[in-house]
This record gives C-alpha cells, structure tokens and sequence, in this order.
C-alpha cells in the first residue's frame, strides 16, 4: 500500500520530439502510455501532460498538432487510470479539448496570458488552475533575464494575476502557483526563489514547483546530461518538502518519492 505524504508528486510526460530532457522518448501512443504506467507504478499522484516543448528557445506549436498529440495519451490513460491529469498548455482550445477527453488540471505556463479565451474556460469548469511565473517567453526567456529582487518581483506577479483571476470570477481555492523555475531565469535567480519558497507560501496558495533535470542544477554539478540530475533533482524535491511545497513537478518519480520518505521519515521521528 502507497505511504501517503502531505506533498503530491507530478510525473512529467512530454509527447513532444523536442521537450529538453525527453524529447521524443514517448512520440508514440505505446511509448507515452508505457510511460504513464511506470510513472503511476513509481508513486506518481498527478501526471501532467505536455504537447508543445517550453524548453529556452523552442518553436511554437500549432494548436492542431497539440492536439493530436495529447487527446490520445489522455484518452488512453484514463481508460485505465483513475489518477488526476493536468493538461500542460497555453491554449484555451488544447485544454477544453483535453478536459473533455479526461483531465482535471490546467497547467498554463503563461498564467492565462497567451490566450485571451482561456479565462473564459477556466470560469467555465470548476477544475484547479495552476499559474506559473515566466519573463518572456520560451523563444526568448533566457536571453538576459534581469529583476530587481526575484523573489520579490515574482511575490508581486502573483499578487497582481490572483487578483486579477479572483475579480474575473475565479475562485481563490482553485489556484495553484509555480515559481517558474528555469523560466526567464538565471542560476543565481533560482537559487534566490529556493532559498524563499516560505515567501510564496504566505500567499496562501499551493505552491508548484518544477526544478526537474533543469539546467541550473547541472551548472552546479557540472552535469551535462539530463538523466544523470535526477539524484540532485531529488535533493531540491526534499528540500521543497521540508517547505510545504504542495506539488512537485519531476520526470523520475520513484527518485523523489523515496528522497520524500526518507524526509517524512526523520521530520516526523520523535
């Protein structure tokens, strides 16, 4: 029977060619849904769902081509699995579809910016929204990035987009914020958010956070390969526990599983 911690973990699985770390690993139905199996055997809580790479300087994706990719992944998980979706997207018209298809989650990377109907759709639906910080966007995010204070500057791009959401009629309770890490942000920039991840809980919203195989943890280890971060993905995932951090985002979920135990483990020993 799976040990139940306050903390949820995501497993990550990108049906892109493209996506930095599996990038075509899982283009095709068999794959993606093998996939999807192993994360949820591994411990998975939520599996999030990606068509268009986010990775620095990647290419838009048509909403067509999003589409052909995800619906059936989504279709064929849930034929399967009960376990909650998120549908990771920018497109109101890709998570209508994938909601409709089984999903519970909309996950915009863009915090519904990009597409004017998607706040439209999230006042349709009763399902959680997850918002997520970025300065520019995937073609041009890391490209000079520069704040005055990280932590602070994205504290108050919260602030202003919770309510911004609320006086659209959305309700508070079905937000979920994520920092954004590795999104328009330097090494320094994200060591700064990890060091206050206290700060973002005070806004009284679940926190999401998404540090998987990223690149500022193989500058810190001099680890070109993404597969070989996820013993320093699992590191930052305990940290993040230890924070109350509600939500985290991973490729390896059995990884960060057993770095959570063995945390939940010592914090709860007498």
């Amino acid at each position: 029977m799976k040990t139940e911690l306050p903390a949820r973990i995501m497993g990550i699985l990108n049906i892109t060619p493209d996506s930095f770390s599996d990038g075509g690993h899982f283009s095709s139905l068999n794959d993606a849904l093998a996939q999807a199996d192993k994360l949820i055997d591994a411990g998975a809580d939520i599996l999030d769902i990606g068509g268009e790479s986010t990775r620095p300087f990647a290419d838009p994706v048509a909403a067509e081509e999003e589409l052909q990719r995800v619906i059936p992944v989504i279709r064929g998980i849930r034929r399967n699995h009960s376990i909650p979706i998120s549908i990771d997207t920018t497109k109101a018209a890709v998570a209508r579809e994938a909601l409709e298809a089984g999903a519970d989650i909309i996950n915009d990377i863009s915090a519904l910016q990009k597409d004017a109907e998607m706040i439209s759709l999230v006042k349709e639906t009763t399902v959680p929204v997850i918002i997520m910080h970025m300065q520019g966007k995937p073609a041009d995010m890391q490209i000079a990035p520069e704040y005055k204070n990280v932590t602070e500057d994205v504290l108050n791009f919260f602030r202003e987009r919770i309510d911004w959401v609320t006086r659209n009629g959305v309700a508070l309770n079905r937000l979920i914020i994520d920092p954004g890490i590795g999104f328009g942000k330097t090494l320094q920039h994200n060591l700064s958010i990890l060091k206050n991840l206290k700060k973002f809980s005070s806004l009284g919203i679940p926190v999401l956070l998404g540090h998987s195989r990223k690149r500022f943890l193989g500058d810190i280890t001099d680890t070109a390969i993404e597969e070989e971060r996820d013993l320093v993905t699992a590191v930052v995932s305990a940290l993040c526990y230890i924070e109350n951090i509600a939500i985290i985002r991973v490729h390896n979920v059995a990884a960060t599983r057993q770095a959570l135990l063995v945390t939940e483990a010592i914090r709860s020993a007498t």
